[in-house]
């Protein structure tokens, strides 16, 4: 509800007020009028009178409200949450000098905690402040070189790994990268990325289904699970008897949020969401088109690289071979590349050893394995993510799969060889 990720004005008030007393209400509405507002926006009662307000009216851009009458301003200041609008700066008026609760209050969202007795220059100060939220640039504005990362993780058929590589990309851009990121399973009911990391998923992806216009960040902040220092991740396992009812709006105003909140997103998205809400791919810098040297991966791949053409011909496709056998396949290689007309850009080996140890330990398979050759190749798609969405990225990071040093360009056994040649002639 607070400044870091506003949403638009639109028509709602600017100011609106809630005190319990007439004497700090005496305060205030001067100094309302000083600043253009009406003073009728001044409101006779405190935090429950304001909740029930809010309720059925637009939030105001900046709401002062009294914690006076509350026995928990803590908890109280949930029930607000719940009914204030992306945007709205609280003020919060109080009698209880407590500089804990103080920090409390503003690690909550609260964007200032004043004391009674109001002085109207105390008030005046506050309300400017407030203001200046909204003239301020959003997080992230002016700085055009920073770009977000967005990939979208999508499998051609069910059981090609598509979950299980979005889990580690994900892990492995915000653990070895250092890279906030956020993982967004939009397999609504049943969804492996919180079981991956042997995470509860709670209830954050159903909320934001059922409730798309409470998305903001003071809501992220409680409905994702933190997996690390850097990943946090929105899943759910909805009940089956329960069919996804949404026209998309609710992943969309996700897919902004993030932008606002993390450097990556990574979204697992099945191929039931992708036809039926193209609209989430409008932001999406890289495709990874996760699939299987069979008649129909080939087949479907061609579908979905077309579909990606008409409707998305912005977004990269990474062409991802997955579970790959080194004794037979379907169709070859070559093959698959003659028929879908591109040539596949990682291809990843079948180790069933590797998927089974990251299974028991719940870890994602590149954390689990880390020198295997399919983490390794986990390391280089992560790569090629990271240079298609900002060309300019810094390589000084070596590639996992070619070591590129200054070193390892030479034979060093030859070299050392020659130079004991070179002192036993001297």
């Amino acid at each position: 509800m607070n400044a870091p990720w506003k949403a638009g004005q639109g028509n709602r008030d600017s100011f609106a007020a809630y005190l319990c007393d007439d004497t700090a209400l005496d305060v205030l509405r001067p100094v309302a009028v000083e600043m253009g507002w009406q003073p009728e926006k001044c409101n006779k009662g405190g935090l429950r009178n304001a909740v029930q307000s809010l309720a059925v009216t637009a939030s105001p851009n900046i709401l002062v409200v009294d914690l006076s009458e509350c026995g928990d301003p803590l908890n109280d200041i949930n029930a607000l949450a719940e009914v204030c609008e992306p945007g709205t700066v609280v003020i919060a008026v109080g009698q209880v000098n407590d500089v804990r609760l103080y920090r409390d209050l503003l690690a909550s969202g609260i964007h200032d905690y004043l004391l009674k007795p109001l002085s109207a220059g105390q008030v005046r100060d506050a309300l400017a402040q407030a203001q200046a939220v909204f003239s301020a640039p959003k997080a992230g504005e002016g700085e055009g070189v920073k770009r977000h990362m967005s990939a979208a993780v999508v499998g051609t058929r069910g059981g090609v790994g598509a979950s299980s590589l979005a889990t580690s990309l994900a892990w492995y851009l915000s653990h070895d990268k250092s890279l906030p990121t956020a993982l967004l399973d939009l397999d609504v009911h049943f969804g492996t990325g919180a079981l991956a990391l042997d995470l509860e998923p709670g209830r954050g992806l159903t909320d934001a289904i059922d409730n798309p216009g409470r998305i903001d960040g003071l809501f992220l902040e409680r409905a994702m699970i933190r997996a690390n220092d850097n990943l946090s991740i929105l899943s759910a396992e909805a009940p089956i008897h329960q069919p996804l009812m949404t026209d998309g709006a609710a992943f969309v105003q996700l897919e902004e949020e993030f932008r606002q909140s993390f450097e990556v997103t990574v979204i697992d998205m099945p191929r039931n969401i992708l036809i039926n809400f193209p609209q989430l791919m409008s932001d999406v810098n890289v495709m990874v088109l996760v699939t299987e040297f069979t008649l129909a991966g080939a087949r479907d791949t061609i579908r979905i690289l077309s579909w990606l053409k008409s409707h998305a011909s912005q977004v990269q496709p990474v062409v991802v071979a997955n579970k790959v056998s080194s004794s037979s396949q379907e169709i070859s290689q070559s093959e698959f590349e003659a028929s879908i007309e591109t040539s596949v850009d990682v291809v990843l080996p079948y180790d069933a050893k590797a998927a089974t140890s990251a299974a028991k330990l719940g870890r994602p398979l590149i954390e689990a394995n880390t020198s295997s050759k399919v983490a390794t190749g986990i390391r280089d798609l992560a790569q090629k993510i990271i240079l298609i969405s900002d060309p300019d990225a810094d390589e000084d990071v070596e590639t996992a799969g070619d070591k590129s040093s200054l070193l390892s360009k030479f034979d060093i056994k030859s070299l050392l060889a020659k130079k004991d040649k070179a002192s036993a002639d001297a």
